[in-house]
């Protein structure tokens, strides 16, 4: 039979086969519209599924090396000062009769990860934006720009030895003793003005013809002059007097010779603190008031377990710090039913405050060691809070 289709099917009517050709496509007799063939066939199906899981696996990977600019914060241990670290006293003080004591003064930490030679990984990232005790900052927030690892250590470790000799100093003028002190030249940036004038260790003696009595006096003088000018400073270096012609530039508004300062103090007594490898200054109040407790008789507690935090600043003033949020946190962890905070971080505590926990806004070594006095004999209702 031939047919003006352009289908050709051979054989009688009637027997065109199990197939009739419909507009180019076959279908079974007897049968509706004709279904798609499924291109997702179970062996194709299976392909797809072993090379996205594969996929996966390689991206989880990936992400788990690649280092995000972020800093993750959270609470670290809280430290007795007056207690043992390592079998031996964590506070040491030879050449000033000692006193036994009871209680506890922690000194608390931050645990840090990222920063210089430790970069997080998305994963640590989004477990500290879930957490309610940890805080994410961008890495230049924490570290300046391109501070390597080992200069990270070396100035926690250099702030930590710092901070340790301004405690001692000021419970020491607490007690009545005279402790003297220089100013000395701590470093001084690759872009200072005064680079290959100064060097690390110099004792300053005077400062455009004033004394280098502290290091606020230093600051006085040197403001009293415009970017660009130079004048005389007198330096003591290896035991010998040299003037050196400082150059001044601008920054942040303000006049400077571009170095940075640290107070050298003249100790009556050998005070150590035996705290390993942490580092920072925020421990200075706790440490100044463990130092005063030692050598004064009687427990300053009362026995009772005490934590804190807070710079101590020439003069007997506490300074603000970062972190105190993990702080209080891991204060409450280590069993602190008082917390001793800078007046300055005040804002940052409110709301934030673990339950159990009392914080006191200090603001000066004679307020941190009245509230310790005051925690002791139960006199509490006065104590300033953050509000």
């Amino acid at each position: 039979m031939t047919s003006s289709s352009p289908h050709t099917v051979t054989g009688p009517p009637g027997d065109e086969g199990p197939f009739l050709p419909t507009s180019g496509r076959r279908r079974r007799r007897g049968s509706g519209p004709a279904r798609p063939v499924d291109p997702m066939r179970p062996g194709r199906l299976a392909g797809v599924l072993l090379t996205t899981t594969f996929t996966l696996i390689a991206l989880g990977a990936l992400l788990s090396f690649v280092g995000l600019p972020y800093v993750v914060m959270s609470p670290g241990p809280a430290t007795n000062i007056l207690g043992k670290t390592g079998g031996k006293p964590l506070l040491e003080v030879e050449g000033a009769e000692t006193y036994p004591t009871e209680g506890r003064l922690d000194f608390t930490t931050v645990s840090v990860r990222g920063g210089p030679g430790d970069r997080v990984t998305i994963y640590e990232v989004l477990q500290g934006w879930l957490s309610p005790f940890e805080e994410i900052l961008p890495v230049d927030a924490v570290f300046p720009p391109d501070t390597t690892e080992e200069q990270a250590e070396e100035e926690g470790a250099a702030e930590m030895a710092d901070s340790q000799n301004v405690a001692a100093a000021t419970a020491l003028r607490a007690l009545g003793r005279d402790v003297g002190q220089v100013v000395a030249i701590a470093g001084i940036p690759e872009d200072s003005p005064s680079k290959g004038l100064f060097e690390p260790g110099d004792v300053l003696v005077s400062v455009d013809g004033d004394p280098a009595s502290s290091a606020d006096a230093v600051r006085a003088a040197v403001q009293r002059h415009a970017p660009g000018d130079t004048f005389p400073v007198v330096v003591r270096r290896g035991g010998t007097e040299r003037t050196v012609s400082a150059r001044t530039a601008e920054s942040e508004g303000r006049t400077v010779i571009g170095v940075g300062l640290r107070i050298e103090f003249d100790l009556p007594v050998d005070v150590t603190l035996n705290t390993g490898s942490v580092g920072g200054p925020s421990a200075g109040l706790m440490f100044s008031l463990a130092i005063y407790d030692v050598l004064t008789p009687g427990a300053l507690t009362g026995g009772e377990d005490i934590a804190g935090t807070g710079t101590m600043e020439e003069g007997g003033l506490v300074g603000p710090i970062g972190g105190i949020r993990q702080k209080l946190v891991g204060a409450r962890t280590e069993g602190a039913e008082w917390f001793l905070a800078p007046a300055e971080n005040c804002d940052e505590v409110v709301g934030h405050v673990p339950d159990g926990l009392r914080v006191v806004r200090v603001a000066t070594f004679e307020e941190g060691r009245a509230a310790v006095e005051a925690i002791a004999r139960d006199d509490t209702e006065e104590l300033p809070a953050c509000r």
